[in-house]
C-alpha cells in the first residue's frame, strides 16, 4: 500500500502536492475558461450547487484537453490501489466557485449508496486545484476520521473541520465517506478546481459515461480511458455485450480477459 493509499484509508483523505506542472494547470484552467463560456454555463441554483458557482459537468464530452486527468500519473494508480483495477470513472466536473460565495452543507459523495457505514472505499474523488486553495477563498472543509462513522452527516449539521489548504497543481483525494463541503469564498478572486470522481467497477455511475459521451469520441481515446469511461467489464464479467467485452465496440483490436474463457467444465 502506497503512503497517500493509507491515509486515505486510514483518516479519510491525502493531499497531493505538486500533481500537476505549472503547464497542466494553465492548460486545464484555459479549457475550463472555454466550456464556461461555449456552454455558457450558468449559476447554482441552490445553497448546493452555489448560487455563485459554476459547474461544467461531463468535461469528457466538452473537451479533448480533459482526456488526461482520469489516467493522470498522480490520480489513478491512487484510485486504483484504492477500488481496484477495474475501477470506473464515475464522473469528472470543472467547478468556479466565485467571490461571495457561500458555505456548501457538509456531505458524503457515496450518501446514496445503501450500504452499513462504515465501509471499505467504493467510491473516491481528486480534487484538483487549478488556483490556489486558501481559508479566504473557501479551501474545501473536511471532517477527519469521518469515514469511519455510522452515518452520513445530517442536512444543516456542523462539525468542527479542517480545510485543504494547498497550491494550484496540488489534489485533495478522498474516501466517498468523508464528510466535507465547500467553504465561503470572502476573496476577491474565484477558486477553480476540476473535481475527478472514481467508483468500483461494479458500481453505476455518477453520471453515465457510455452515454454522455459520443461513441466516436471514445474511439479516439487511449484504451485506458476507454475503459474508465465504462468500455470494459468488472472481472471479465459484469457489463458484458453477448459475452463480449464493449471495449470490442470502440477498439477491434482490444484484448479482453472474458470470464467464459476461464472456465472449465
Amino acid at each position: 500500500m502506497t503512503p497517500n493509499a493509507d491515509l486515505v484509508r486510514t483518516h479519510g483523505y491525502a493531499i497531493v502536492r505538486g500533481a500537476l506542472s505549472a503547464h497542466e494547470v494553465a492548460a486545464l484552467s484555459s479549457a475550463v475558461d472555454r466550456a464556461l463560456a461555449d456552454f455558457a454555463i450558468p449559476f447554482g441554483t441552490n445553497e448546493f450547487l452555489g448560487f455563485r458557482t459554476r459547474r461544467v459537468f461531463n468535461l469528457l464530452a466538452r473537451s479533448e484537453a480533459f482526456e488526461a486527468l482520469p489516467v493522470h500519473a498522480a490520480l489513478l494508480p491512487l484510485a486504483e490501489e484504492l477500488l481496484g483495477p477495474d475501477c470506473l470513472l464515475s464522473s469528472l466536473t470543472a467547478i468556479e466557485m466565485n467571490p461571495g460565495e457561500t458555505s456548501q452543507p457538509l456531505h458524503a459523495d457515496d450518501g446514496t449508496l445503501p450500504l452499513p457505514r462504515p465501509h471499505p472505499p467504493y467510491t473516491c474523488t481528486a480534487i484538483v486545484a487549478l488556483t490556489d486553495f486558501t481559508a479566504e477563498n473557501g479551501a474545501t472543509h473536511f471532517v477527519p476520521g469521518s469515514h469511519e462513522r455510522d452515518r452520513r452527516p445530517r442536512p444543516s449539521e456542523r462539525a468542527e473541520t479542517q480545510q485543504a489548504l494547498m497550491p494550484a497543481g496540488s489534489a485533495l483525494v478522498y474516501h466517498g465517506s468523508l464528510w466535507h463541503g465547500g467553504g465561503a469564498n470572502d476573496s476577491a478572486a474565484r477558486r477553480l478546481a476540476i473535481i475527478v470522481n472514481y467508483c468500483a467497477g461494479f458500481l453505476r455511475q455518477e453520471e453515465c459515461q457510455l452515454l454522455a459521451v459520443p461513441r466516436e469520441r471514445v474511439a479516439k481515446m487511449a484504451p485506458r480511458l476507454q475503459a474508465l469511461v465504462g468500455y470494459s467489464t468488472y472481472k471479465g464479467l459484469l457489463g458484458h455485450v453477448d459475452q463480449r467485452s464493449p471495449a470490442e465496440l470502440v477498439n477491434p483490436n482490444a484484448a479482453t480477459d472474458m470470464v467464459w474463457h476461464r472456465m472449465r467444465g
